[in-house]
């Protein structure tokens, strides 16, 4: 079993930045990614990033790539992603996840909460 809560989320200003946590309690399988996706009402839950548990290897969405950045600490059981140049369209509800899986969250066994990203005009 897998634990995992968001935080960092907030009101940003197009342009801005933000640096979102997710802590996890308990550790995924090793061969498990940890990733960050996003959801809007109406719309399904949108892969962003992800990263490997074991090795550094990284994943992005092509909105995500070259603004956002996905690390992890194992030594305290973290995983962030850094956000910059935030746009209007990046609003929504950011969870993270761990499962077998790459960009789609039906491959995701475990998800946080989310906390809720607003970026205004």
């Amino acid at each position: 079993q897998v634990d995992l809560v968001e935080s960092g989320g907030g009101l940003v200003q197009a342009g801005g930045s933000l640096r979102l946590s997710c802590a996890v309690s308990g550790r995924p399988f090793s061969s498990w990614r940890v990733g960050w996706f996003r959801q809007v009402a109406g719309k399904e839950r949108q892969f962003v990033a992800a990263i490997a548990w074991t090795s550094p290897a990284t994943y992005y969405s092509d909105s995500a790539r070259g603004r956002f950045t996905i690390s992890r600490d194992r030594g305290k059981n973290a995983v962030y992603l850094e956000m910059n140049s935030l746009k209007p369209e990046d609003t929504a509800v950011y969870f993270c996840g761990t499962g077998d899986g790459y960009s789609t969250p039906a491959s995701y066994r475990y998800w946080g909460q989310g906390t809720q990203v607003t970026v205004s005009s």
